[in-house]
């Protein structure tokens, strides 16, 4: 490769030389950035997940120790594992209908209709600490917000976080707090679909639910692909709500994978085993992740395709 690489840049004339250069030049900075703050820590983490290292003394190598015990020996590994799951299996949809539905909502031509966009968006870039903060508020049994006004329906709201049932309940509502981004993106997959398609499927005589269904969602298909996608790594990394409101409890009800990781690398000081740890989350979203894009031809139209 690198004799071919030589070769183009004897055969590249001075000004297509000096393009290249300008080029690297102005990409340098993400390069650097990546091989420092990404790639670099990346190979670091995995030499790392073969050792035993707490931080403190000079790594010792052991192989695949690290492995053999988290899938052999290793309880808190399948909590985490099942916690994470059942979270995205709730979570995902949820926040897919969500966020379509507030998108369809706001797809009007309305006077002040940005304002509200505005409105909705604002909570998606609000730390995620603060939030988190405020919903601990807001959930709170005894005197928060949600409970206070189901009380005046005459309705006993639930201890939201020192219940095990309730708790990842709770974990869900933070995460929906968010979903103004999200509903920013299927609002402009939304812009994008032709407006002769509802025109033609009203003059086929099509009511509101055919043409969401049979238009609206195979060319927004594209757009809930990459929601999909950035949605299950999002969820397979959930830590801040669950460090914040409840410290992985009750019972290790919200005990996320993330949160496991944390735990063994900075209060066990095992760093290695969270390295491996690690490692064991990035093969299992990386599955998911190619699984999902094998099935997508069977659900995801793109326009320019002619079948």
């Amino acid at each position: 490769m690198s004799k071919n690489f030589v070769q183009a840049w004897r055969g590249m004339s001075v000004a297509k030389r000096q393009e290249a250069v300008a080029g690297y030049f102005f990409i340098s900075p993400w390069l650097i950035g990546f091989i420092v703050f990404i790639a670099g820590p990346m190979l670091a983490s995995f030499v790392i997940s073969f050792t035993r290292w707490n931080i403190v003394s000079d790594p010792k190598w052991v192989g695949i120790a690290n492995y053999e015990r988290i899938f052999t020996a290793d309880k808190d590994f399948i909590q985490a594992l099942k916690v994470t799951f059942k979270y995205a299996v709730i979570f995902l949809p949820t926040f897919t209908i969500v966020g379509l539905a507030m998108a369809m909502a706001l797809n009007v031509k309305l006077k002040g209709v940005g304002v509200i966009r505005t409105l909705l968006y604002l909570p998606y870039v609000v730390p995620g600490i603060a939030a988190t903060l405020v919903w601990v508020w807001v959930l709170n049994s005894r005197f928060g917000l949600l409970n206070t006004i189901l009380s005046w329906a005459g309705i006993e709201g639930p201890n939201w976080f020192g219940d095990p049932k309730s708790a990842l309940y709770g974990i869900v509502m933070i995460g929906l707090w968010g979903v103004g981004g999200s509903a920013v993106i299927y609002l402009a997959g939304l812009q994008n679909i032709p407006e002769r398609l509802y025109e033609a499927a009203v003059v086929d005589g099509a009511n509101e639910w055919q043409k969401f269904w049979h238009i609206t969602i195979p060319m927004l298909s594209p757009t809930i692909l990459y929601q999909l996608v950035m949605g299950l790594i999002g969820v397979f990394q959930t830590f801040t709500s669950s460090f914040v409101a409840t410290g992985g409890g009750p019972l290790k009800s919200t005990f996320f994978y993330m949160l496991y990781i944390y735990n063994k690398a900075w209060e066990s000081l095992r760093m290695g085993y969270a390295s491996a740890l690690a490692w064991i989350l990035f093969a299992i979203i990386l599955l998911i992740t190619l699984v999902v894009f094998r099935s997508s031809p069977l659900w995801v139209h793109y326009e320019a395709e002619r079948k």
